[in-house]
């Protein structure tokens, strides 16, 4: 049986990562920040799961710029495959914050392969570094691949593109298994609600049952890649188990305008977009990345991953989800008076 350390593991991706891992029988041990609240309403369905499951995952205090405590726990867990996706990963907010940012998402991929580095002298153990697309930025050719030049368009992007190089810095000087998995955007019902998919999805469902009765949007001609993040991590999980560390891009290869994923939620909810969304100033970014779109045939040749959800389907997913959501929020406020 294999054991797993997820920082991030409260996240999207982490809490899609830690279904995936349980269900291959892997021993699971997330990191989670401490703080006045708890934040795992993404992993609780898991606690609350009656079979085996939640008896092989475990919760551990910490923090990725606390390099010498990450360290301690790595020796500690003794994993078998590392997963860094905790990060600050929100693209808006690292401008509002570049010095944490730099810290957390950059430093902190660091810590975690010193300390991969430290228990590699005991026993190996296999590192996934969460990259981003964003690290493209004013991209210099379409679509991006492995060998794209970088050229970061914000202060979270400057920070994955040092990940990036430490992560291959640390597989050529000391033999660390160490990949990078360079996803672009990829959604879920799980996404947080700042993030604009999810945002839109939220907005558009609880227009739909009387809640709100704008959105307010930047960019609507920014153009992305957008895939589902259930199917990401299983080819985050296929890195780890390849032959070679190595850095692969992970994206559907077909890109949408902001628009266009108006279009997908507000179409099936049987609505016009164009009757509740306002655009607001506060949401253009310093610096605008306008087009990311990914090329995913190197893993699909050697790790045999290829995306199975396409935008449209994402969207209806999320907002069947959201709707959900919105319904029951609606019930309440009709019982409540």
């Amino acid at each position: 049986m294999k054991t797993a350390l997820i920082t991030g593991i409260t996240g999207q991706d982490g809490s899609y990562l830690t279904e995936l891992l349980l269900d291959k029988g892997y021993t699971v041990h997330g990191i989670v920040r401490r703080s006045s609240t708890f934040n795992t309403d993404r992993i609780d369905h898991i606690y609350a799961d009656p079979h085996e499951a939640n008896t092989r995952l475990f919760l551990h205090y910490g923090d990725l710029t606390d390099g010498q405590n990450l360290t301690n726990l790595v020796l500690d867990v003794q994993p078998d495959e590392i997963y860094n996706l905790g990060a600050q990963s929100h693209v808006r907010v690292s401008f509002d914050s570049p010095a944490y940012t730099a810290q957390a998402t950059g430093f902190g991929a660091l810590n975690v392969l010193e300390a991969a580095r430290q228990l590699s002298k005991h026993k190996e153990t296999r590192v996934y570094q969460a990259s981003s697309s964003e690290m493209f930025g004013e991209v210099v050719e379409t679509p991006q691949t492995e060998k794209t030049p970088f050229s970061p368009q914000s202060p979270y992007a400057c920070a994955k593109v040092y990940a990036f190089h430490q992560t291959v810095n640390y597989r050529k000087s000391y033999g660390l298994f160490a990949s990078n998995g360079i996803l672009f955007n990829h959604e879920s019902p799980r996404r947080g609600e700042t993030f604009v998919t999810r945002k839109i999805t939220r907005a558009a469902t609880r227009i739909k049952c009387g809640l709100q009765e704008k959105l307010y949007l930047g960019n609507l001609d920014a153009k992305r890649d957008w895939g589902y993040a259930k199917d990401y991590v299983e080819g985050m999980w296929m890195m780890l188990q390849h032959d070679e560390p190595d850095d692969f891009v992970l994206a559907t290869g077909e890109t949408q305008t902001i628009r266009t994923f108006l279009d997908y939620t507000f179409e099936a909810l049987d609505m016009d977009w164009n009757e509740y969304v306002e655009i607001d100033p506060r949401y253009f970014r310093p610096a605008e990345v306008d087009l990311l779109l990914g090329d995913y045939s190197k893993a699909k040749e050697k790790l045999g991953w290829e995306p199975k959800t396409s935008c449209k389907e994402l969207a209806e997913l999320m907002v069947q989800h959201d709707l959900e959501l919105a319904q029951a929020e609606a019930n309440r406020k009709t019982l409540a008076g």
